[in-house]
This record gives structure tokens, sequence and C-alpha cells, in this order.
């Protein structure tokens, strides 16, 4: 039985689960749920995620929530194309970075969105936004300090794919409101050159969240 996969189009922690599906060739169903018509807070949805979110998976009858206990899950159940080294050393810094990913990045980021691409233009505060701008630019030089190759790890890893889609929301947002959102250009250039990797991924564009092809 393949497994399903559901996820909200433009969900940064779901595009992580998404990555990590495409780059281990698991056979999966991909179910898209609407934010807008609340299909995450249906019955038979609740069933497999009682918080009522995504992402969230059923892999032959068994439901799992929470992003990165999915990617553990997947990794551990599909060892093909490994996303974790075995050194525990090693394991230990990229689930390291995932967590700082998702507290600090996410945070940054979703700050960001909140003030630009959830709220009117008439709603909209200059200074709001200028300042959670600061707060992204304030986080770019540690990611760029620990990128020290192609990869955050020394390979292709779950920590590449937990922080890309972080980085990729106030570029979003920037193409959707120009000049309120951070531009490539102003990404460190090791930080731009490696997400230009992570979009040369063979299997990168079927991830790309439906709506942004619209």
């Amino acid at each position: 039985m393949a497994l399903t996969f559901y996820f909200g189009s433009g969900s940064p922690f779901a595009w992580k689960v998404w990555l990590v599906l495409e780059h281990k060739a698991i056979p999966h169903t991909a179910t898209r749920l609407s934010f807008d018509n609340d299909d995450t807070k249906s019955p038979d949805f609740l069933k497999v995620n009682p918080r009522g979110r995504v992402p969230a998976i059923v892999d032959d009858g068994f439901a799992l929530y929470e992003s990165n206990a999915i990617c553990e899950y997947l990794e551990e159940k599909y060892p093909q194309n490994p996303l974790l080294p075995k050194d525990v050393q090693a394991r230990a810094i990229i689930r390291r970075l995932i967590a700082e990913a998702d507290n600090y990045l996410y945070a940054a980021g979703s700050a960001l969105m909140e003030q630009t691409l959830y709220v009117s233009p008439s709603e909209r505060s200059p200074a709001r936004i200028e300042e959670a701008k600061a707060k992204v630019r304030a986080e770019l030089p540690f990611w760029a300090n620990s990128l020290k190759g192609d990869f955050f790890a020394d390979r292709l890893s779950l920590a590449d794919f937990a922080i890309y889609p972080y980085m990729r929301i106030p570029v979003r947002v920037e193409e959707r409101v120009p000049g309120q959102g951070i531009k490539r250009e102003e990404l460190p250039a090791n930080i731009a050159a490696w997400m230009k990797r992570i979009e040369a991924l063979p299997y990168f564009e079927r991830t790309i969240p439906p709506h942004w092809k619209a």
C-alpha cells in the first residue's frame, strides 16, 4: 500500500517532508488540503492528526504527524538514499541545525510573512515590516557561517531539507510583495549558491508548492 502524504501548499514543514519522500523515491500519494476550506479540520483528517495540522502521513495504516518525526521515521524505515550519517556526533549536529532552523530561522521568516502576506495592503506597517526583515537579516550570518561546503553536513542531509523551505520564505515574500521581502542577491553568496544546488536536484520541481506555479 502506497504511503499517503497530507500537505498544505506553501507549508514549509510539509515541504521538507516532501523533499525527503522524493529524495528517497518512496512511492506515495500526495493529498493537498486547503487551508481556506478548513480541510485540516475535517473529521477524516482529524483521525490522522487530532491537532489538525499538516504535514501528516499514513503509511500502511500507521498515522504520524510532526514534520521532524516524519522525516526521521522515513529515514529509518526507508534506508535507501540515506539523509543521516552513521556517526553519532554528525547526526547530533544535523539534529541541532534542524532545531535551530525551526526555532530561529522559521520564526524570523514567519514574522515577515505575517506582516506582509497575511494582512491587506492597507494594514501593512512599514515599521513592523522593517523590524521583521531585520530579524531575518540577523539570522543570515549564522547560517552562512554554518555552511562549510556544498551542503550543511558533509553531504546532502535532513538539515538541508529542513533549512531550505525556511530560507525560501523571505525570498517568496519579495516575489509576492516587491520591496518588502529579502531579495536573493541580499543573501550571503554561499547561501544563494546552496539554494541553487537544492533547486537543481532532479526531483525538486515536483515539490514546489502548487499555488506558486499558478
